[in-house]
Order: C-alpha cells, then structure tokens, then sequence
C-alpha cells in the first residue's frame, strides 16, 4: 500500500508530504484547487511521460517520491531481482523532472531505467477514471483477469509449462528433419568425404607441431658441423679443461705461501672451467637434436603435403578440418540413422502436442464456466450504479489453430448499455460515465483477485447524485476492505464514507503574487464543514450541515 507521498516543485505545489494509511482515503475541493496536479505528480513517480511543463515556475527541477509497504512475495519483488536491484521490503520510487524536460528515475535510491519504474509502479498501482487507458479497458489484461477471478494461476503455469516441451520437442524435430534433408541432397558426397577424412584423422594443431619440427630439422643440418667443431675444441683431444685443471691442482699446493696472490686466479680458473663444461652439454644437446633420420624429415613433408591438399580441396584452414571429419561423419551418422530418430521425435513432438492441446482445451472450458460466474457478480452490481438496463459479458473465443503459452483463448470484456442494442468491447460501447461504473463494479468483483494492493479512482462519480452517489461510495467503501483505495471525488455520499479524508485547496502567497496547492486532512468538524460545502456550494447553511452530518452518521 502506499504509505507516503512527497511532492517538491510540481506545478503548484512546493512542498507537500501526505501520509496515507489502509482504508478509502478521499481528495475533495473547489474545482482548480489541484486535485489533478496531484494526481500527475503521483502517475509520474509510477513511471508516467514527463513533461518540463510540470516543474514550478522558477525551480530548475521537481521530485515527486512515493513511498510503499510491500508485502513479501508481491510481483514487484520479482522485477526488482530481474533488474538487479535490493527489496528491502519498502519500496520508494522517486522521479526526478527537470525543467529541461529530462527525468531521472530511482528506487530505493538505486539509479533505473523509467521502463523499470513503470513496470514496478503498475504492479503497485492502478489508477481508474472516465477515460484512463491503463485501466480494466485494456484487452490484453481480460484473460488475466478472468483467471485470477477463477483461481487458474496453476493450471495456467502447468498448461505454460507444457507449452515449452511441446516448442522444445518442436524445434528439435525440425532441426533433425532440416539435417536430415541437407544430408539426403548431399549423401555420395558425404560419405565420400566422411572416409576420406577419417583416413586422414587430421588434429587440430598438428599442422603447427609439424611445420615446426620441419624447420628444426632443416636447419639442424647446417649447423651440425659447426656444432660438432665447437664441441671437439670445448671438449675434445684439444680441450682446455685438462691443461686449466692441471694448473689449478698447482696453484693451490702452493696457496699456502701467498694465498692474496694464488686464490683470486684459482676461483676465477674455476669459473672458466665450469663455464666450458656447461657449454660442452649445451653442444652435446644440439648435436642430439640435429641428428634425425632423413625418412622422418620426408614422413614430415608427406603429411603436411596431404592436410594442405585436404584443406584447400574441402576450402577450410588445416586446423579445422577436424571438425569438418566430425561433422561429416555425424551427417552420415543421420543418414544411417535419421529415420529412426526421425520416428521417436515425431512421436515425441505429436504427445507433446497432445498433452498441450488436451491441457489447454480443458482450461478454455473452465474460463467458459468462469466467465458465466464472473458475469453473473458483475451484473449483481450494476443496478444500484444506474446500470438497472446494462449487461455486462465475458467473451470467450477459443481458437485452436491460434495457441500461445497462457493457451488457445481470446478474452474481452463486452457490454450492452441497453436492451435491443449491440454489445461490443466495453472501451468502445460504454460512455465516459457508464464506464467508470462499469469499471467499479469489476474492481469489487475482482478486488482480492487480480488487483493491485492500491486502486485510485479520478471522479468516476462525475455526472452521478443521490442514490447512485451512494452506490458507488458503498461500493468504494466495500472495496478498501480489501485493498488501499484512494478517490478523487466531487460527490459528499462518496466523501462520507471515507476513513481518511484530505482536503486540497489553494492558497495565496506573498500577498496574492503566486498560489500554491496545500492538502489537509481533516478532522470530524472540518470533515462535516467540507461536505456541507459540497452539498451546498459556496453558501454553507445550517440545512447543508445538518445533511452532511447524517451522511457521517449513515456512512458510520
């Protein structure tokens, strides 16, 4: 429900903060006095257009906050974690208008996108009046609504459910039969190619390691002799390991009798020696590794000779002709065997078919008979809102050939105004007065099911008095057991029944320059004074009082 609304430089209003409790909460006053300017500052915080017309002459920007209490579970948690954003269990949308026409959108003080905060503001909030399109004129919502009314949320997931195995076992028969064909066309060629490859056995990669192994050995041989020189004079007859070994054993016997002198050129010598025999296995190892055998050199050439063939015959890069042999032998695999698998997924995809069919022809006729029932408790609360001669129908239209994940059936709200007239789609075929009533009346039927935790109604009373008033003000009433109902209404049978009443008006400031809109709530005696003036207009007499007070007493 909404808890708290904050208004900052929106058109008329500087500053304004409306705390909202459960219950029906009316908004009266003088026509003018800004009851719409409140109600666009709220659609807006919903994700409503923007528009730089509704920040306040002077100010470079508006705010309007709204601030909710959600229930775990609600569906505007869902779209907080699609989104990526932190439920805390309060939910605070916030829009930013500046006066160059950019907005900018928050909740919970997390930056969004204003589709996300209209997204998350219509699951927190319907707002209804003669002529809103976000309402229950909406065709789109209809079967929603009917399910929610019958209790289908199960039989519309499981029937959902059936609709992804019957597209997955659809589409997987489908590829198969496509693979199938494509092999069909092409099946010398395949198997020809398919042996051929697999002869071959080509690996990814292989053509590096043997290019590079060629290179090796091809320079390995004109460089052996060289290496084989350097390796005779480091560690051969005419090595000098020998000679400085000898000199060394010499130089330390007489390291006792000047060790300044002896032990530098001793630790040097040493480095030397080991230097050379480092170098002697460092040859050893390239001499190894340019000894090979002339077969393996032409071994080599041979196959990197025949995967280029392959590659430029089968026009794909030697390292992917690998994948190329595996493809090929799955296409013949499907020559081979395609038609069994052919049979098993046509068997597979036809039960799939069936189970959703059969699922989804069982759920239009229960919509069918709900329908029936819904029509019947709608048409149960026409005639005390004036509606004596209207007819309120559920059309149901299953179509077979048509199916989608939520089943087979086109639903639309339809009404007749009046006997002997055509019925048609209640947005086209009722008035602007006939349907905000229409809409009432459903919203009673449908408040618990299939409703946002906050319904408004801008003056669906308009046009109305007397006992039809009073209908819809009960009608009202019945509903804010249910839900947080919120009203903007000129008619005091409305304002009557209310558990929070506010009061908006318009002041004059620094001495009559400017106006801004102010919201009061009232208590009992300011209460019994605004109906008075509502029943009686800008002259409140005493007669006006005393029936404002029993409306109070009536409605208590």
């Amino acid at each position: 429900m909404l808890a708290r609304l904050s208004i900052r430089d929106i058109v008329l209003i500087e500053r304004l903060d409306i705390e909202f409790s459960r219950g029906l909460a009316v908004l009266t006053g003088e026509t003018g006095a800004g009851k719409s300017i409140l109600l666009d500052a709220f659609a807006l915080a919903l994700g409503g257009r923007g528009d730089a017309g509704l920040v306040r002459h002077g100010a470079e920007q508006g705010q309007v906050t709204a601030m909710f209490d959600v229930p775990k579970g609600h569906p505007a948690a869902r779209i907080l974690a699609e989104n990526g954003l932190d439920d805390t269990g309060e939910m605070i949308l916030r829009r930013v208008q500046l006066a160059d026409g950019r907005t900018r959108a928050f909740i919970n003080d997390q930056a969004i996108s204003v589709q996300t905060l209209k997204a998350v503001g219509a699951v927190l909030v319907e707002i209804h009046g003669q002529h809103d399109e976000r309402a229950l004129v909406d065709a789109s919502t209809h079967r929603q609504l009917l399910d929610a009314f019958a209790g289908h949320e199960k039989d519309v997931a499981a029937l959902e459910a059936l609709w992804d195995i019957r597209r997955t076992a659809g589409t997987a028969l489908d590829e198969h039969r496509a693979g199938m064909e494509r092999a069909a066309r092409e099946a010398d060629y395949l198997r020809h190619a398919s042996q051929e490859l697999k002869a071959l056995a080509p690996k990814e990669g292989e053509e590096t390691e043997l290019a590079n192994r060629r290179t090796t050995m091809m320079q390995g041989e004109k460089v052996a002799t060289d290496l084989r020189e350097a390796q005779e004079a480091i560690g051969g007859s005419h090595s000098p390991v020998s000679a400085l070994s000898a000199a060394v054993r010499r130089l330390e016997r007489r390291a006792a009798y000047a060790p300044a002198l002896i032990e530098p050129a001793v630790k040097a010598i040493d480095i030397a020696i080991n230097a050379l025999e480092e170098a002697d296995q460092h040859l050893h190892a390239a001499l190894a590794a340019t000894d090979f055998d002339p077969a393996e050199l032409e071994r080599i050439e041979e196959r990197l000779f025949a995967l280029r063939a392959a590659s430029r015959k089968y026009s794909t890069p030697v390292d992917l002709l690998a994948a190329l042999a595996t493809q090929y032998a799955g296409d013949v695999a499907l020559i081979d065997a395609g038609a069994d698998q052919l049979k098993k997924l046509e068997a597979a995809a036809a039960e799939a078919d069936q189970r959703y069919a059969a699922a989804a022809a069982k759920l239009s006729a229960a919509r069918t008979k709900a329908a029936e029932k819904l029509n019947k408790a709608v048409n149960a609360e026409l005639a005390p809102l004036k509606l004596e001669r209207a007819k309120f129908m559920t059309q149901v239209e299953a179509n077979a050939a048509a199916p989608g994940p939520e089943g087979i059936d086109r639903v639309e709200f339809w009404v007749q105004t009046n006997p002997g007239t055509k019925p048609g789609p209640m947005m086209k075929v009722a008035s602007g007065g006939e349907l905000s009533r229409f809409l009432l009346a459903l919203k009673v039927v449908l408040a618990d099911r299939g409703s946002a935790p906050t319904l408004v109604f801008d003056e669906i009373d308009t046009g109305v008095g007397g006992a039809v008033a009073d209908a819809i003000g009960s009608r009202l009433a019945r509903l804010a057991g249910k839900v947080q109902v919120m009203a903007v209404t000129h008619a005091p049978q409305v304002a009557a029944r209310a558990s929070q009443h506010l009061l908006i008006s318009k002041d004059a400031l620094d001495k009559g320059k400017r106006v801004a809109t102010r919201v009061n709530a009232l208590a009992a005696d300011h209460r019994r004074e605004e109906i008075a003036r509502m029943l009686a207009g800008a002259e409140i007499t005493a007669e006006a009082r005393a029936a404002a007070e029993r409306l109070l007493r009536a409605a208590s």
